[in-house]
């Protein structure tokens, strides 16, 4: 489906989300830049409404950006940002087309309760969040 014209594949998560973050970890020691760049929606310099989108749309599900401008989200940006670091046959279930309802289902329940995830400890050694106020710590950008 895709070859190497379309590397790399740009990659927009939310560096807030604990677990996020702790999977962009695995990520980013595993992809090479020619391959894999990350981006983290949260930070001051990203910019959701130059890419045609809401920020608030961005941080529903995770989306992902192929070379020659074609789009991937939820489980398909999971999918192809596995593969695209290496990994992708740890991802590889999701590419399974009896498994694919199941886990639709389930990535969506993850991303109505990502939200409250946030009491969870970051990877970055310190609560993102303390109350109602949360601070962004700008992650740098390979």
């Amino acid at each position: 489906m895709y070859n190497k014209r379309c590397w790399p594949l740009t990659l927009y998560f939310d560096g807030d989300c604990p677990l996020c973050a702790r999977e962009i970890k695995v990520l980013r020691r595993h992809a090479a830049e020619s391959r894999l760049l990350f981006v983290d929606i949260n930070s001051a310099e990203f910019d959701a409404k130059a890419l045609g989108f809401t920020l608030e749309h961005m941080q529903a599900t995770l989306h992902a950006c192929f070379a020659d401008g074609r789009w991937v989200s939820g489980l398909d940006a999971t999918l192809w940002s596995w593969r695209a670091a290496g990994l992708g046959f740890w991802a590889q279930p999701l590419s399974w087309r009896a498994l694919r309802p199941l886990l639709a289902l389930c990535y969506r329940l993850f991303c109505r309760l990502r939200p409250h995830l946030a009491w969870l400890p970051h990877p970055d050694g310190r609560r993102r969040c303390i109350g109602n106020r949360c601070a962004t710590k700008s992650l740098s950008h390979r």
